[in-house]
């Protein structure tokens, strides 16, 4: 996941940039403030990768922002200005988005962030493998920390319907059996490959080829009902959209 924060003097351009963020699946909400100074404070801690950041604020201007900041992070600037496009091209950032900003033009800069922070999970030039360089075979599933201190569980993937989110616990339902586990959600997030787990709540994450029925805001995996949030549910019936018409090619 890419942890983003927002720097925009307008609280309404970061609210969107909020929910811009939190449609896209390798994407993580990590804050937003007003400040640049505090967005500095949060850079030099680590606390980000990516920084959606405005050019005209009151205490810094973004370019003032990029030099202190250096190569510390990524940057995508947002601003009404085209007029700082070239100079902020000069600081390496990642793309230039121009206000009011689209969702559709916002999923290309995220796209082109992610070839540079995550390389090997960006899709390569023309969609096709490096014939060159074998690719490893992706484990089909992981270890969860069991009840006592050195226990471990092998969980398989496939065998995974939903998982529950409970604070800093996660309950893992597998056909026969309820794994609990000491971690958070979005830990476990990070771990699990993407198809076929999406978040669809807060609280939950799914495997959405075992989802029998969607009915409005209830999912059905066998016979629990899942809530799907309001944030996730465009990004859900774009994945159920997409399904359908590759069904229908094939």
């Amino acid at each position: 996941m890419i942890r983003c924060i927002c720097v925009d003097d307008e609280a309404y351009a970061s609210t969107l940039l909020k929910a811009y963020i939190e449609k896209v699946p390798f994407l993580q909400f990590a804050g937003s403030t007003t400040s640049p100074i505090e967005a500095l404070g949060w850079v030099s801690e680590g606390r980000c990768d990516l920084v959606f950041l405005d050019i005209q604020m009151p205490e810094l201007t973004g370019l003032q922002f990029l030099k202190l900041a250096g190569n510390r992070c990524k940057v995508i600037l947002t601003t009404a200005y085209p007029e700082y496009a070239l100079e902020g091209y000069e600081h390496d950032v990642v793309d230039y988005l121009l206000k009011p900003i689209a969702f559709d033009r916002f999923l290309k800069a995220a796209q082109k962030a992610q070839a540079q922070l995550q390389p090997a999970k960006a899709a390569p030039i023309g969609g096709f493998p490096d014939p060159l360089v074998p690719a490893a075979p992706a484990p089909d599933y992981m270890f969860v920390k069991g009840e006592s201190k050195n226990k471990f569980l092998r969980v398989n993937y496939s065998d995974i319907l939903f998982i529950e989110g409970l604070k800093n616990y996660v309950s893992l339902y597998l056909p026969q059996q309820r794994v609990v586990t000491y971690q958070t959600l979005r830990d476990l997030e990070e771990q699990l490959p993407q198809p076929p787990f999406y978040r669809v709540h807060k609280s939950y994450i799914i495997a959405i080829d075992k989802v029998r029925m969607v009915d409005g805001h209830t999912l059905y995996i066998q016979d629990k009902e899942i809530p799907l949030g309001e944030t996730y549910r465009d990004n859900f019936f774009r994945l159920i959209r997409e399904k359908e018409q590759g069904g229908r090619q094939s």
